[in-house]
C-alpha cells in the first residue's frame, strides 16, 4: 500500500523502529526520537543495500519518489546509487571550493610564474574586480546568461574596449579551468558577437617637427613637481613606453657605459631592451638624482609611498594642465611622434628604428632570422634625435641628412 501525506504525517513514533513503505523498495523509517527519515532499500550485486534519501518534510512524499526513479534508473545502468550519491557530493563540495575567483587567481599566479610584468598582472587583477558579481560562483556552473549582464554594465559606460577585453579575460579563466578539470565548456564563446566591437582608437600624437618642437618647449616650463617634467622629457629623449619609465629603477642604469638595460619581465615583448643614454638624458638623471630626497629604487616613486611608482596617469595629466587635449597628445604618444620623424628622414634603417620602439617584428619567420640588434646604428641615431630635439625646441626644422 503506498503512503500518503496524511499518513506520513499521522504516523507516530514509537518505542521501537517502525518502517512504512511506499512499494518499489521506498521505506519511511519512523524512530522512536520521532524523527521520519526516508530509506532506498535496493539490491546490487547479490548484495542489499540501503541508500539515505533525505528527512520528512524537508524531503517530501514528491521528492522521495524522484529519488526512488532516479535510483532505479542508475541501477538500471550498472550504478550503485549510493556511490552515485557520495560522488555527487563530493561533486558539489569541489564545485563550491573551486569559485571563479580561486581558479582566476590560479591563473593569475601561473602568469606571475611564466614572468608575466607586473602591468599585465595589474590589469588582470583589474579585469578580476569587475567581474565580482561571478566571483564567489562555482566556476563549472556559471553560464553565458550570468556574464553577459556585467558585461553589459561595463558596456553601457561607454567602455566597449574594457568589456571586450573582459569577456576576454573570463575566457581564459574558464579555459583554464577546463584545462584542470574543473569546467567542461567555456560560456564566453557564446558571447562573441553579443558586444559592441570597441573602434581602434590610435593614442594621440603630436608628429608634425614644429609643433613637437613646441610641445618640447612647454614642457620645458612646466611648473608642477619637477620629476613630473623630468619624466617627460626623458620620454621625449627615449620613446619607451610609459609604464617602462614609470617602472624604471635605478639598478638598471649604467651610465658610466650611459646604457639603460630595462628587463624582459618589464617589457611587452618579454625580451631584455638596451637603451642609449645621450648626454641630454645624462644630464636629465643626474638632476632628478639631486632631486630625490626619499630612498627609493625607483626613479619616479608615487607621492605616498616610495615602494610604488607615479601613476599611469600622472604623465597624461601633466600634459593636459600644459594645456594638451585628451585627443592631441598622450604620454604614449612621444614614441609615434619619434617614430614618424624620424622614419620621415630616411636616415635610419626601419629595422633599427623598430628595435629602438622594441617592437616585435610582424612576419614569425622574419622574426625568427632577424637576430641583429642594430646597437651601433641606435647609439647615432639616438643621439641625433636628441640634437633633433634641441634643434626643434628652438624653432629649427629637421633636415635629413646622411647619417654618420
Amino acid at each position: 500500500m503506498t503512503l500518503t501525506d496524511l499518513k506520513i504525517r499521522s504516523a507516530k513514533p514509537r518505542s521501537r523502529l517502525v518502517k512504512l513503505s511506499d512499494g518499489g523498495g521506498l521505506q519511511l523509517w519512523v524512530t522512536p526520537d520521532g524523527a521520519k527519515r526516508w530509506r532506498q532499500a535496493y539490491r546490487i550485486d547479490g548484495k542489499q543495500k540501503l541508500l539515505a534519501i533525505g528527512v520528512y518534510p524537508s524531503t517530501g512524499l514528491r521528492e522521495a519518489r524522484k529519488a526512488r526513479e532516479e535510483a532505479k534508473r542508475l541501477l538500471a545502468a550498472g550504478h550503485d546509487p549510493s556511490v552515485a550519491k557520495r560522488l555527487d557530493k563530493a561533486a558539489k563540495a569541489a564545485a563550491s571550493v573551486n569559485t571563479f575567483e580561486v581558479v582566476a587567481k590560479e591563473l593569475l599566479e601561473k602568469k606571475r610564474r611564466e614572468g608575466k610584468a607586473q602591468l599585465t598582472i595589474d590589469k588582470l587583477e583589474w579585469l578580476l574586480g569587475l567581474a565580482r558579481p561571478v566571483a564567489d560562483r562555482p566556476v563549472a556552473e556559471i553560464k553565458a546568461p550570468e556574464i553577459l549582464p556585467l558585461l553589459r554594465e561595463v558596456e553601457a559606460q561607454g567602455k566597449h574596449e574594457t568589456a571586450s577585453k573582459l569577456r576576454a579575460f573570463i575566457g581564459q579563466v574558464f579555459r583554464y579551468a577546463i584545462s584542470t578539470g574543473r569546467a567542461e565548456s567555456d560560456p564566453t564563446t557564446a558571447l562573441r558577437g553579443a558586444l559592441i566591437a570597441p573602434k581602434v582608437q590610435h593614442r594621440a600624437a603630436i608628429t608634425e617637427p614644429k609643433a613637437f618642437g613646441a610641445l618640447l618647449r612647454t614642457i620645458d616650463g612646466y611648473d608642477g613637481q619637477p620629476e613630473t617634467r623630468i619624466a617627460l622629457q626623458v620620454l621625449a629623449l627615449t620613446f619607451v613606453r610609459p609604464g617602462e619609465l614609470r617602472h624604471a629603477e635605478w639598478n638598471e642604469f649604467d651610465l658610466g657605459n650611459s646604457v639603460w638595460l630595462i628587463p624582459a619581465a618589464r617589457m611587452k615583448m618579454r625580451r631584455p631592451h638596451r637603451v642609449p643614454l645621450v648626454p641630454q638624458a645624462l644630464e636629465l638623471l643626474k638632476e632628478l638624482r639631486s632631486l630625490s630626497t626619499r630612498r627609493s629604487k625607483l626613479l619616479f616613486p608615487g607621492q605616498r609611498t616610495v615602494d610604488r611608482p607615479i601613476s599611469e596617469n600622472t604623465l597624461n595629466a601633466a600634459l593636459r594642465r600644459l594645456g594638451f587635449r585628451k585627443a592631441e597628445m598622450s604620454a604614449h604618444g612621444f614614441r609615434a611622434a619619434a617614430s614618424s620623424i624620424l622614419n620621415e628622414t630616411g636616415l635610419w634603417h626601419a629595422d633599427a628604428i623598430e628595435r629602438q620602439l622594441a617592437h616585435a617584428d610582424s612576419d614569425s619567420i622574419r622574426r625568427a632570422y632577424a637576430r641583429a640588434d642594430f646597437w651601433d646604428e641606435r647609439v647615432r641615431m639616438m643621439t641625433w634625435w636628441s640634437d633633433c630635439c634641441d634643434k626643434l625646441r628652438c624653432g629649427g626644422e629637421v633636415v635629413a641628412l646622411r647619417a654618420v
